[in-house]
């Protein structure tokens, strides 16, 4: 059945194409497997509960009419401001509009947020731009440039709200530098999401080709109940495609973890069990509320457009298994730098188990993508990820994170990294063991390794399921890298940066290459450790198994522009005269790389890299294979083209294919 939405119609109807629902809340009130919720052009300022999930033979689909022509927002128009001295605006509005629920009142904080606790779920927008939260009137008057957004000119429009006990009002008061507000598209935001099911286990739905923007969403932390704009609520098989989601407070789409009241936000309301120890109760307690592949998980998030959140693009505990992410831009996350804390990435997965990210387009990111804890069978795979670097005019925000395109985080792998283009000036921080790095284009550094982990035991699971193996901390190494080109593109002198939950600064490393693991072993020097063949010394080995390296595998690698190579990688090209260019151009929204580097690699070339070469990642003795445990040969390039007997380092099957347009 198709059930109609039109919020222009003159009455409310039945959903019948001749008498169509006004609201899409209506419609989701009555939606069962199998229906189809045709929603026509206009702006619905409401919350979508779907009452019912479909089933894997018959979903129940939303669908905008128009592609992005219906807009579920969370936000309302404000026309009632009057003007005080100074440039200021002032509005009232009853509290009564918000329910139980008051974005002015609410404050971001929670495990795992590292900044000033003084922002508040609620926003202000000038014809579709954030404005800016203060702490008083009298810095709202002022209206001064952020010192850490990363869009100075946007960041001297101020808001500041407080509460009129006596009228119970919110009062707004608003500087919109010189801009009359009862003149210009003025809103608030009002409702914490936009559309996500109320209830776990709504499963099976696709929502397709909506603009879903400006909720009042709460900060997401692993181990309390995650919200977004739009998301599942622990549930299984959702698609989310075609739309464009921007504007929330903190996440835009959420993959998130089930909600447990005894272990939410545990560690900032009690202060007991550490916070790490809380994520490990995370996963196991997560048996008991049904954390399956069968019951969980299996999403797919495709061709949409992700921006302007200020946490995360896509954020998930634990929910994200076994889905897809694919063919998604993802950009400007976290650019006005009000929020600060370990959760904050255009992609911010834990336990991205089997979850494949392929093809996106992920920029302007304070981290492009983000997999911590349990990076168990995930593959990064032909995405082009640039810019996701803090800008050199803006302050490090106090708790705010360090910059990356791609981190991963206190995981056992098998962690696939391939065919991807990273132009950031760190390509990947890796406080984590087994990665597998396979023909990437690489101009930035690796940090953080063999540090960044501590005590921190952390899971790993049976092959391609959420059932718990065992708990290990981080070793370090058993990574491989093959067949990729590194560029030295940015300069090479350690960058220091301020801690993010404590006081002092560490220094990174921005020296591009392998050579950061030269004092780990080859597999040969490592295995002979464990006296194979003879009765084995348990207190020998002790040391071995509690901090011993684990090895590393390089081949085929080719640096360039002073980029260095591992000292022990035997077959490599190094180029260390000037003159490499890698260059990201962009034109009419489409982008192609200019770059000279295939001219200087003559005829050097590597061999074809499959599941064979890559082994097993040592904890979870798990194979770098496809979920469902197919082999990979690496013969598909970052565009899909074929490689063949020739095999060139990077991600381009051949010079000629580095030169075609990339998204």
């Amino acid at each position: 059945m198709v059930i109609y939405v039109n919020g222009k119609a003159l009455h409310d109807g039945n959903g019948s194409k001749e008498r169509p629902f006004r609201h899409i809340q209506e419609a989701a009130r009555i939606a069962a497997p199998g229906d189809e919720v045709l929603v026509a052009p206009g702006v619905y300022r409401e919350y979508v509960n779907p009452a019912q999930g479909g089933t894997e033979d018959a979903r129940i689909t939303y669908r905008s009419e128009v592609p992005l022509g219906a807009v579920i927002t969370g936000a309302e128009l404000i026309q009632d401001w009057k003007p005080l001295e100074g440039g200021i605006w002032v509005t009232r509005v009853r509290n009564s509009i918000f329910g139980d629920y008051n974005p002015y009142t609410t404050l971001v904080y929670g495990d795992w947020y590292f900044a000033t606790p003084d922002k508040h779920t609620g926003c202000v927008w000038l014809n579709d731009q954030a404005l800016y939260e203060t702490s008083s009137l009298e810095e709202c008057r002022a209206g001064k440039v952020y010192e850490c957004s990363w869009d100075p000119e946007n960041s001297t429009r101020k808001w500041f709200a407080e509460q009129d006990e006596e009228t119970n009002e919110t009062v707004i008061y608003a500087n919109f530098q010189g801009a009359d507000p009862t003149k210009e598209k003025v809103e608030i935001t009002v409702r914490r999401e936009c559309f996500l099911p109320a209830e776990e286990g709504r499963g099976y739905i696709t929502v397709d080709g909506f603009n879903i923007n400006k909720a009042a969403t709460t900060w997401a932390p692993p181990a309390a109940y995650q919200d977004g704009m739009i998301g599942p609520h622990w549930s299984k098989g959702w698609i989310i495609e075609n739309c464009e989601i921007w504007g929330s407070k903190c996440a835009g789409i959420s993959l998130g973890r089930y909600y447990d009241p005894e272990n939410s936000n545990y560690f900032t309301t009690e202060h007991l069990k550490s916070p790490t120890q809380m994520e490990r109760d995370s996963v196991c307690r997560g048996q008991a509320y049904g954390w399956l592949k069968e019951n969980i998980g299996s999403h797919i998030i495709r061709n949409c457009n992700i921006h302007h959140c200020e946490q995360g693009g896509i954020i998930g505990r634990m929910g994200g298994v076994f889905s897809v992410i694919e063919d998604n831009h993802i950009h400007h996350i976290n650019n006005m730098m009000e929020l600060g804390g370990a959760e904050i990435a255009g992609i911010k997965m834990h336990a991205a188990i089997d979850v494949i990210i392929r093809r996106n387009h992920i920029h302007h990111c304070t981290m492009g993508v983000w997999c911590d804890w349990e990076a168990q069978g995930t593959r990064i795979s032909q995405n082009l990820l640039h810019d996701n670097m803090r800008p050199a005019f803006a302050e490090q925000l106090k708790g705010g994170m360090m910059s990356q395109d791609v981190f991963v985080e206190v995981g056992h792998g098998p962690t696939l990294i391939d065919n991807n283009i990273l132009l950031s000036d760190v390509s990947l921080r890796v406080a984590t063991q087994g990665v597998a790095m396979v023909h990437n284009l690489i101009c930035g550094a690796f940090t953080c390794v063999g540090g960044g982990t501590g005590w921190r035991y952390t899971p790993y699971h049976m092959p391609h399921s959420t059932k718990v193996m065992g708990f290990m901390t981080i070793l370090h190494g058993d990574d491989r890298f093959y067949n990729n080109i590194f560029v030295q593109k940015y300069p090479a002198e350690p960058f220091v940066v301020k801690r993010d939950s404590r006081e002092g600064v560490d220094t990174e490393n921005r020296e591009v290459g392998t050579a950061v693991w030269d004092e780990y072993p080859t597999y040969d020097e490592w295995i002979s450790q464990f006296q194979i063949g003879q009765m084995p010394d348990m207190g020998k080995l002790e040391d071995v198994h509690l901090n011993g390296k684990l090895p590393v595998w390089c081949g085929g690698n080719a640096y360039f522009d002073g980029a260095k190579a591992w000292k022990k990688e035997e077959h490599n090209l190094v180029d260390n005269k000037d003159g490499v260019k890698v260059e990201l151009v962009e034109k009419d929204g489409r982008y192609s790389l200019d770059t000279n580097v295939y001219d200087y690699l003559g005829n050097f070339s590597g061999d074809m890299i499959d599941t064979d070469t890559l082994g097993k990642a040592f904890e979870p003795m798990e194979a770098y294979e496809n979920p469902d445990g197919t082999p990979i040969v690496f013969d598909d390039d970052y565009l899909g083209g074929h490689r063949g007997v020739t095999v060139i380092p990077g991600p381009f099957a051949s010079a000629e294919d580095a030169k075609k347009q990339l998204f």
